[in-house]
């Protein structure tokens, strides 16, 4: 297919067989195999509810969003519709305290005036779960401080009375009522019987513990953050679906959460702890642009780790102005990978792909759609894409897929010769090291523009990691970029990423059995200023010292209180941002 209104990786998908989607990392996200259906982002306008019905599923979110599921053969002629703007698919997201609070400046705040506990806020964690019985998550008198749990991994149940959340097609909720019997019941099973949430990684558990846990399991000693915020936990997942969620669950839980924060008359400070590396990381795609949307509904601010790709080897940049080599090198045992090249779509280059055992192939990139090529044991898909009316850039997708068993391994080049150009500039990307084996890799990798998709979106706080022990950056920490105005040389301040660091290595938390345990990674960076964002949003709305206090004047806030970093000179910077998380700095006055 070859759609202006669908984004490359859908036109390439739709254009492949069922064996080469199956084969594909990510050509077979959001399509349903025994219904023989596509789950789809959309962008619209005017009423795209009246189109749904039993064939064509239709949940439609804030600012003109909307999750369609429909079979494959009626796109072509949705797409048509007047009423359709823009149509991406799913992507898969991966999952990226004592001293940490410390070195972020928190007791300060907490320990004495103005005592701040995020009493008030609500803390969103949008991860893998939670573990809801935990004594960190309860109060003193053993209730839970979690308002609501919505598990979308699990399957409705209307005979027992476990729904979605209205508006919702996935899932079970629970309300703070439902959740406080099932800690009341008598043994394991029959709690579990009552709410079947699990946390099964504990990644999410980890999560809120920084950014909410009371530190009730280890007598005080691991407290969170904001240790009296009340916790509103999304679980995301599919009952359906395979081990990693998609960006069409944190779409729905986004717009889940927003919601329940107006309904509740409670400003919110939301944490997400994942991302994926498809995209231009420009801030355009659908699910970008969606966030931006969702920070400007209610009292919010967004807090989303930077990633862990800062060191991973999966990105390369540079100039054309003569010929260029690209060199990856494939590591053995691979069964698919994919590459993302991004450039200008003014400029114009040819590009030759060479095989570990040298064989040579020539890429048009005149023409637009898709092309197939056959090299050694691995058959290429290549899609050339064309700017969006959202992005300027083009996209030359590519997707390595096994004949046999893997593809070939070795040093695989990419030759970029210029015929017509302006800028030069091209960006390579691959998959999330997460799912690559770890020899898979760029021989002269760029650590700069690494971060992870959603924290490129704009209007969130982006945050990397630092260890603080030694005060320095630590350099698994996917890093951003500066947007410089050449004839001024002024840095544009709304371009810089990321925001701030927090603390992300060796994380000292609790276990939840009176013990500890320690994780590393910005996922766990984030949640540090998320709680952060509570606490300020508490000093400003709840104690009525500014009630305007949230959004992008807690991310200002966030900037200007930021603490230098051991090494780093110059601020803002591509590698910390304008510093580490000082809450107390943050604060005025």
């Amino acid at each position: 297919m070859n759609s202006q209104k669908l984004e490359n990786l859908l036109n390439l998908a739709l254009d492949s067989s069922m064996e080469e989607r199956e084969k594909s990392l990510d050509l077979d996200v959001g399509y349903e195999e025994e219904e023989a259906r596509w789950e789809l982002i959309v962008k619209y306008n005017g009423d795209l509810k009246r189109l749904g019905g039993s064939v064509i599923t239709v949940e439609e979110l804030i600012a003109g969003y909307a999750i369609v599921t429909l079979p494959q053969d009626l796109i072509s002629s949705f797409v048509e519709l007047e009423e359709v703007e823009y149509v991406e698919m799913p992507k898969r997201l991966y999952f990226s305290l004592q001293r940490g609070k410390e070195a972020s400046c928190i007791p300060p705040v907490t320990a004495r005036e103005p005592y701040l506990s995020g009493k008030g806020i609500l803390v969103a964690v949008i991860d893998s779960g939670i573990d809801y019985a935990r004594m960190d998550f309860r109060g003193n008198d053993g209730g839970s401080r979690i308002s609501y749990l919505w598990d979308q991994s699990l399957q409705p149940d209307e005979g027992r009375g476990m729904l979605p959340p209205e508006g919702y097609g996935i899932g079970v909720e629970f309300n703070r009522e439902q959740i406080n019997e099932a800690l009341r019941a008598e043994g394991e099973e029959e709690r579990f019987r009552l709410l079947p949430s699990m946390d099964v990684t504990g990644h999410g558990t980890a999560v809120a513990e920084i950014a909410a846990g009371n530190g009730n399991s280890s007598g005080g000693r691991y407290a969170g953050v904001a240790p009296e915020a009340d916790l509103i936990v999304v679980k995301l997942g599919n009952p359906r679906q395979e081990s990693f969620p998609k960006t069409t669950e944190l779409m729905r839980a986004l717009d889940y959460v927003v919601k329940k924060s107006v309904e509740l008359a409670q400003p919110v400070a939301i944490n997400l702890s994942f991302g994926n590396t498809y995209g231009a990381h420009d801030g355009t795609s659908l699910l970008e642009r969606f966030i931006d949307n969702v920070s400007e509904i209610g009292r919010n601010v967004i807090c989303v780790g930077s990633g862990n790709e800062g060191a991973a080897g999966g990105h390369t940049a540079g100039v054309v102005r003569d010929e260029v080599r690209v060199e990856l090198a494939v590591a053995a045992y691979e069964r698919t990978i994919n590459v993302q090249l991004w450039k200008e779509y003014a400029d114009i280059f040819r590009i030759t792909v060479i095989s570990p055992g040298g064989e040579r192939q020539i890429v048009e990139t005149g023409q637009r759609g898709t092309i197939r090529l056959s090299m050694e044991q691995t058959q290429l898909l290549i899609y050339i894409g064309e700017p969006s009316p959202y992005s300027m850039n083009q996209e030359i997708y590519f997707d390595f897929i096994y004949k046999q068993n893997y593809i070939d391994s070795g040093v695989w080049t990419f030759l970029l010769e210029p015929v017509k150009i302006v800028t030069g500039n091209y960006y390579f990307y691959l998959p999330s090291s997460v799912v690559l084996n770890s020899g898979t890799r760029f021989f002269a990798p760029t650590p700069e523009v690494t971060f992870t998709i959603p924290s490129t979106s704009r209007k969130v706080v982006t945050v990397g990691a630092y260890h603080a022990v030694y005060d320095s950056y630590a350099d698994f920490s996917g890093r951003g970029y500066l947007l410089e105005n050449r004839l001024e040389g002024l840095v544009a301040n709304e371009s810089v990423k990321p925001d701030l660091v927090a603390p992300g290595v060796d994380i000292v938390i609790g276990n939840g059995r009176g013990g500890a345990q320690t994780v590393t990674g910005t996922s766990f960076a984030a949640p540090f200023v998320t709680g952060a964002a509570a606490l300020m949003m508490e000093w400003g709305i709840v104690m009525g010292n500014d009630v305007y206090l949230y959004g992008e004047k807690v991310r200002a806030y966030l900037r200007r209180g930021a603490r230098p970093v051991r090494g780093e000179t110059e601020y803002p910077n591509a590698r910390v941002g304008y510093g580490a998380l000082c809450v107390e700095d943050s604060l005025p006055g």
